[in-house]
C-alpha cells in the first residue's frame, strides 16, 4: 500500500500553480494602480482649474484697481469743471472791459490808464489760476475750424483765407486738461466762387 504523504510531486502541476498565483497577484496590483493614477489625474485637473480661477480673480482685481485709479485721477482733474464754468464769464467780462477802452484813451486820461492796468492785472491773475488747474484758453483765429472745439456762428466771404479758416472769434473757448470746457464761438472763411470753380473739374472730352 502506497503512502499518500510520499506521493511524487508532479512538476507540471507545480509550475501551473505558480503561474496562476503570479497572474492573480499581477491582476490585483494592476487594479490598485489604475484607480490611483486616475485619482492623480483628477487632482491635477482640479489644481489646474483652481490656478485658472486664481489668475482670473487676480486679473479682475487688477482691472478694478486700475479703474479705481483712473476714476480718482479723473475726479482730481475735472472736479473743478463746474466751478471753472462759473468763472469763465468773469474772464469774458474782463476782456470786454479792456476792449471797450477807446483807442488812445490811456495816453490822454490817467484814470482810464490806471483802470485798464488794474483790469489787465486781474485778468492775468485769473488766467494764471486757470493755468495752474489745467484750464487753457482757445483763441483759434488763423486756424482751421475744428468741430471738436469750435462752434461756427457765421461765414465770411472774400477773406483771402482758405475755406474753413477761423477769421473772427466772438467768444474764447476753454479746455480743462484737454477736455472741452466751452466751445469757442467763431466766424470762418466761406469758400469763394473762384475756389468753387477750381474744385469743379470738367472731365468731358
Amino acid at each position: 500500500m502506497s503512502d499518500p504523504l510520499n506521493k511524487p510531486v508532479n512538476e507540471t502541476e507545480t509550475v501551473t500553480n505558480a503561474e496562476s498565483a503570479s497572474a492573480a497577484a499581477a491582476s490585483t496590483d494592476g487594479g490598485a494602480a489604475q484607480p490611483q493614477e486616475t485619482r492623480v489625474a483628477g487632482l491635477e485637473q482640479e489644481i489646474s482649474a483652481l490656478k485658472d480661477q486664481l489668475l482670473r480673480a487676480l486679473a479682475e482685481v487688477e482691472n478694478v484697481r486700475r479703474r479705481g485709479q483712473r476714476d480718482r485721477e479723473d475726479i482730481a482733474k475735472f472736479a473743478v469743471a463746474s466751478f471753472a464754468k462759473e468763472l469763465l464769464p468773469v474772464a469774458d467780462n474782463l476782456r470786454r472791459a479792456l476792449e471797450a477802452v477807446p483807442l488812445g484813451a490811456r495816453e490822454t486820461d490817467e484814470m482810464v490808464k490806471n483802470l485798464a492796468v488794474g483790469v489787465e492785472a486781474t485778468e492775468r491773475q485769473l488766467l494764471g489760476a486757470f493755468d495752474r488747474v489745467g484750464i487753457r484758453k482757445l483763441e483759434p483765429v488763423g486756424e482751421l475750424f475744428d468741430p471738436n472745439f469750435h462752434q461756427v456762428m457765421f461765414e465770411i466771404e472774400n477773406t483771402g483765407k482758405a475755406a474753413g479758416t477761423v477769421v473772427q472769434m466772438l467768444q474764447a473757448g476753454y479746455t480743462l486738461n484737454g477736455r472741452l470746457l466751452r466751445e469757442a464761438m467763431v466766424g470762418v472763411a466761406k469758400r469763394g466762387t473762384e475756389e468753387a470753380a477750381q474744385q469743379h473739374i470738367d472731365t468731358k472730352a
